[in-house]
């Protein structure tokens, strides 16, 4: 390989590295945020394993790509062949993972549908029970985003274990009572009325439309991210093993 065209794919590489080091850097900083958010989207991934499972993957693709990066930079600089093929092997490795990754997101989106909270819900709440982690979960959820259910209050009709530990004396849980602020330490307006079923004590909007709107934005956002750094590894492979093939 031409000199000229050998210094052209050592800095090509080297900048396709750097984005993949910023790439890593900011999907660290996503499932850092995720997992310490104070405005309650840690309690909606624990609600289900499947997402906390995503934000593991999340971190540990963040902090291998952090790493892949920098060992890339590294190789380009020094022109190091050994260091090129084995950055070559492990960001295949990480792009096969990733691709898979997204495979399986796709197979299980239907987990994440309105009908499957739903019917999650109907089934599994039992109210003010704190020590159930997924009733414990959706009350933190319905208080920090000052919603009622999946779809609305209408959803505890259906709500078979909470009817039954309720005795048909609550319409809705107290986790759907609106406050002063709309906090976990926010003060009930009325308790009593609440409980009843009035609904101007009651939180009427469902939480799938509140969060879905909260987040829409940073989804897509993560789906374009996770898109462009795609298409960066494939390119930094293909200038990994012209510049591996043209050092001497």
């Amino acid at each position: 390989m031409e000199g000229d065209c050998l210094s052209c794919m050592k800095y090509l590489m080297f900048v396709f590295n750097f984005l993949i080091f910023l790439g890593g850097t900011c999907l660290l900083g996503v499932g850092i945020w995720v997992m310490v958010d104070p405005t309650g989207f840690r309690e909606i991934i624990a609600a289900n394993p499947l997402l906390l499972t995503g934000v593991y993957i999340l971190l540990a693709m963040g902090g291998l790509l952090f790493l892949l990066g920098f060992l890339g930079c590294c190789g380009a600089v020094r022109e190091n062949k050994c260091l090129l093929l084995f950055f070559f092997l492990f960001i295949l490795i990480i792009f096969l993972a990733e691709l898979s990754a997204a495979i399986l997101a796709f197979i299980f989106r239907e987990n994440l549908t309105r009908e499957f909270f739903t019917k999650e819900l109907t089934k599994h709440y039992q109210g003010s029970n704190d020590t159930d982690v997924f009733s414990a979960t959706w009350n933190s959820v319905m208080i920090t985003f000052g919603c009622c259910g999946v779809n609305g209050p209408e959803d505890f009709k259906l709500a078979s274990v909470f009817r039954l530990l309720s005795l048909d004396s609550e319409e809705v849980p107290e986790a759907c009572c609106q406050r002063e602020p709309q906090a976990r330490d926010g003060v009930l307006l009325s308790r009593e009325d609440c409980l009843l079923g009035q609904s101007q004590f009651i939180n009427k909007q469902g939480c799938y439309s509140v969060i879905l709107n909260a987040f829409e934005t940073y989804v897509y956002l993560a789906g374009a991210l996770a898109i462009g750094v795609l298409a960066i590894e494939l390119f930094v492979m293909i200038f990994a093993m012209c510049l591996f093939r043209g050092i001497q």
